[in-house]
């Protein structure tokens, strides 16, 4: 296990769950709630209003759901 794991693991009992959303790739896209936490249903209710047909979805995307 290298530096970076052991200090990962360590942290982890004092940290949080999610993670910097401008960081996240696209393989991650099922952490998008987690990372906005409480802000992602207005988050959503923003896209469903502005960009309904999903125009701009790139990594820290969230789905329009009407």
């Amino acid at each position: 296990m290298n530096f970076f794991t052991r200090t990962f693991e360590a942290l982890r009992p004092y940290s949080e769950e999610g993670g910097y959303a401008n960081f996240t790739s696209g393989d991650e896209q099922d952490r998008i709630r987690v990372n906005y936490r409480q802000n992602y249903l207005r988050l959503a209710e923003v896209k469903n209003k502005y960009d309904p047909t999903n125009l701009f979805r790139l990594n820290q995307n969230i789905e329009p759901t009407a």
